[in-house]
């Protein structure tokens, strides 16, 4: 019995490190992807024309999102300040 509960916590952390943003996404969701000059590649995610999630691809660093959080299609920026909240991967196997 006191193996259960660490086994279960174990278990349910999995789960959730082996989910991506994408799979967040409605099945509907429409991804349109570019590269810029730099070798950045974009993905933007939309469904029903609506924005909902920007995929960064960068030359260099680690991938990163930026969610519309609110639905209005527009990226949320920080509580007052300039730029987009933006979400790392941190861990992937």
């Amino acid at each position: 019995m006191r193996l259960a509960l660490p086994l279960a916590a174990a278990l349910l952390l999995a789960a959730c490190a082996t989910a991506t943003p994408e799979s967040t996404l409605p099945k509907d969701a429409v991804a349109a992807s570019r590269t810029e000059a730099n070798g950045d590649t974009i993905t933007e995610y939309r469904v029903a024309g609506v924005l909902k999630m920007v995929k960064v691809v960068p030359f260099r660093g680690p991938t990163y999102y930026i969610y519309d959080r609110n639905g209005d299609g527009v990226v949320d920026a920080r509580d007052g300040k300039d730029g987009p909240l933006t979400y790392y991967k941190l861990f992937s196997w």
